[in-house]
């Protein structure tokens, strides 16, 4: 409100404060004519009077404009749908379009009746995008993006650059089948560096030619058998379909691992060019080696057993004692060569304490 007092005539006047002032000078500066445009300037210097020191030093916030234009349909965005929306934070390791199709596949899993679902996609897009993503999206010049098709170019644009493209585009034009590698291996493998950059530009025809030069000689021959030999005679569409039932079907085939050496080596080959000799596959020679060894054991231990059984049932030889004439003691054990060796040991000492006196008369 405003505030009166009496000026030096004793009249009431209006006394304006700083803020009823500011206020009145907004409002004047809205209703002003264009004739009176000239003198906004200066009215703008008298509100700069009545600010404050705190004023000035604490200006007000400001935002920059949304680089999304907001749309004239309205949506109601349900606060559980957020925290299931996935992420992407902008590394290099991340894939923008494996992000696109994730978070495309919940939007359509919670699409609002009413609501289109190219909005709902602009409307939650930016709710995916945190760290380096976040801070791309509040670069882009404001109002720049006014569909969800503008915003996902611009999103490919900046996280799928060109030499990224490149490098995915040589992964499948030069691909190879790796070392004891398994057919629906190989074939997994090449779907997940197409699926990988859809944007390839490669026709149907160009990657069946591209898999098929990089199989190896088995894997070849498996395929062409498969189909009887005919495999170049399907168009591209049918030849995709053929190797893709190839893969399914030789998963469920009992080959061997991939640290397995020498698989499969001995099979168009079996035998030796240079000797002449049969050569047995890899896990054959393994399990005759395993037998050979069985058996070794086996021996080994027979003869082991028959050692034992030898010693314990072989009758014990003993001598007969010659002195007593007994079988309960050896030679040297008797107790008659003992008792001998005694009374020689007696009588040997007995001569050994007489001594004849030499100087004794002898006796008549």
């Amino acid at each position: 409100m405003p505030k009166w007092i009496r000026d030096s005539g004793g009249r009431l006047v209006k006394c304006h404060t700083p803020q009823r002032k500011e206020f009145e000078l907004s409002l004047n500066i809205m209703e002003a004519t264009p004739e009176d445009q000239h003198s906004h300037q200066g009215r703008q210097d008298n509100l700069n009077e009545f600010r404050s020191m705190r004023d000035r030093m604490h200006p007000s916030r400001m935002s920059a404009p949304s680089c999304i234009v907001p749309p004239t349909e309205q949506l109601v965005i349900r606060p559980y749908l957020v925290p299931l929306l996935p992420t992407f934070h902008g590394m290099e390791s991340e894939n923008p379009y494996a992000h696109i199709k994730e978070f495309e596949d919940v939007c359509s899993t919670f699409q609002e009746g009413g609501a289109s679902i190219d909005l709902m996609r602009l409307k939650l897009f930016p709710f995916t995008l945190k760290d380096k993503a976040k801070i791309w999206l509040n670069s882009l010049r404001p109002r720049s993006i006014r569909s969800w098709t503008d915003l996902q170019a611009k999103f490919l644009k900046k996280f799928f650059p060109t030499h990224r493209t490149n490098g995915l585009k040589r992964q499948i034009s030069n691909f190879s089948a790796k070392e004891n590698e398994k057919f629906y291996e190989c074939w997994e493998r090449y779907m997940e560096a197409i699926n990988a950059c859809p944007h390839h530009g490669f026709d149907s025809w160009l990657l069946v030619s591209y898999f098929y030069d990089g199989m190896s000689s088995s894997m070849k021959q498996l395929l062409e058998t498969m189909c009887g030999g005919d495999f170049m005679s399907k168009n591209p569409e049918e030849a995709m379909d053929f190797v893709s039932y190839v893969a399914d079907v030789s998963r469920g085939w009992d080959e061997p691992t991939k640290g397995e050496v020498g698989k499969m080596k001995s099979q168009l080959n079996p035998f030796n060019a240079k000797a002449g000799m049969y050569t047995l596959k890899e896990d054959d020679d393994m399990k005759a080696k395993l037998a050979a060894m069985t058996r070794r054991l086996e021996e080994l231990e027979l003869k082991r057993i028959h050692e034992v059984q030898v010693v314990v049932e072989a009758p014990v030889q003993v001598k007969l004692c010659p002195n007593c004439q007994s079988y309960e003691h050896l030679v040297e054990e008797c107790p008659a060569i003992s008792a001998e060796r005694e009374m020689f040991r007696d009588q040997a000492n007995v001569v050994a304490q007489f001594k004849p006196n030499n100087n004794a008369p002898y006796g008549n």
